[in-house]
């Protein structure tokens, strides 16, 4: 058994870490601030074959592993979460479309997709539909040429922002039997926008619900076959998850580097922080629980890489154990800066803003522990 990355993907982290410091972490403040990310950045990822991390090379993306794309977003991640968090979710809708679209549509979109000039968002969530994904109500009748949507998407990344959707909708009955996956582009009649949401953390992402009104498609917009679009969209999710996780230990150890410089140099009672055996303690159990997280999330990967028949539960186990930690460090963190962790200047508050969600999307951290649990339940 080898713990070690391979010479590949220790350059493939490297490459993703030097990226973020230099085009991302300078202006991540900023971007907050304005709650957007420039376009112009997508391509310039692009560049390094982050447009299509999973996507075959015949597609035109760089058909990494599982295990390699969670390297990516760690590496992004310690620049800055939200935005790594964007492009994790352009990476999804990517390999389903590579996965499941038709030849004809793939021929059409996928260049501009894995080149990032085309940035995608993933529509599941509606306003009564969150862990309970298979109840969504977003309607898509048949008609001469294709279908007609209504209906509404709610906490959409990306919404009013992106050129594209992949929308999971309703085309037969109740259940998950009856719903599809549909491609919807920018600009499409019947597609509008509400106005974007105020939130806690992310803030550089624009969030939005996507709403479509007689919104009307052509047929060669369906991805894949008709009813099967919750079970591309949960295949979708397990490597979301995993992408989640390592978004979380990202930040959670730049926030743990930033600390630990922190405490060499702030001074209390005579002396450093960093020598109070009592705080020792502190960076020694947050060094132990992001080792342990690092171990899972990796282990996570491989399996969903290799086709283990448990890849699912271990997907869902990373993405538990590893945001939690994620949050339970970077707060952690924020405390040993005292009251300066509670300043914007320091970076370490929007840490702790960003990582709240991801214990909550991809599956919320009790939904994780529900797939768990039957996992467990049925193999007994």
């Amino acid at each position: 058994m080898d713990f070690a990355l391979s010479d590949e993907q220790t350059a493939i982290f490297d490459m993703a870490y030097a990226f973020g410091q230099e085009h991302i972490a300078p202006h991540a403040q900023a971007w907050e601030k304005a709650e957007t990310i420039p376009k112009e950045l997508w391509p310039k990822i692009a560049e390094l074959g982050f447009g299509g991390l999973y996507v075959s090379e015949q597609a035109g993306g760089s058909d990494l592993t599982r295990l390699d794309a969670t390297l990516v977003f760690e590496a992004l991640s310690i620049a800055c979460p939200s935005v790594a968090a964007f492009l994790s979710i352009h990476n999804m809708c990517a390999k389903m479309l590579d996965s499941f679209a038709s030849d004809d549509l793939k021929a059409r979109i996928m260049e501009d997709v894995v080149r990032m000039n085309t940035v995608l968002s993933y529509c599941l969530t509606e306003p009564g539909s969150g862990s309970d994904a298979a109840a969504l109500k977003t309607r898509a009748e048949r008609t001469t040429d294709g279908f007609r949507l209504n209906g509404t998407k709610a906490f959409i990344s990306g919404g009013g922002y992106s050129d594209a959707y992949v929308c999971m909708v309703r085309t037969g009955g109740a259940g998950a039997a009856g719903v599809s996956t549909v491609y919807v582009e920018d600009g499409t009649e019947g597609l509008s926008f509400g106005g974007l949401e105020d939130k806690m953390g992310w803030r550089s992402q624009p969030t939005a619900q996507v709403q479509f009104d007689n919104c009307d498609i052509s047929h060669e917009n369906l991805v894949g076959e008709a009813g099967k679009g919750f079970k591309y969209a949960m295949m979708g999710l397990d490597g979301g998850r995993l992408n989640i996780a390592a978004c979380s230990l990202g930040a959670a150890q730049a926030a743990l580097t930033k600390t630990i410089t922190y405490m060499g140099e702030r001074k209390a009672f005579g002396q450093a922080i960093d020598q109070f055996q009592g705080l020792q303690f502190r960076l020694a159990d947050m060094e132990i629980e992001m080792a342990a997280a690092r171990v899972l999330l990796r282990q996570a990967a491989w399996k969903l890489d290799t086709g283990a028949p448990d890849a699912t539960k271990y997907c869902a186990m990373a993405k538990k154990f590893v945001t939690d930690t994620g949050s339970k460090v970077v707060d952690q963190c924020l405390q040993l800066h005292g009251g300066y962790g509670y300043l914007a200047d320091y970076g370490i508050e929007k840490l702790v803003r960003d990582l709240r969600v991801h214990q909550i999307l991809e599956g919320t951290n009790e939904i994780m522990r529900v797939i768990v649990a039957r996992d467990m339940l049925k193999n007994r």
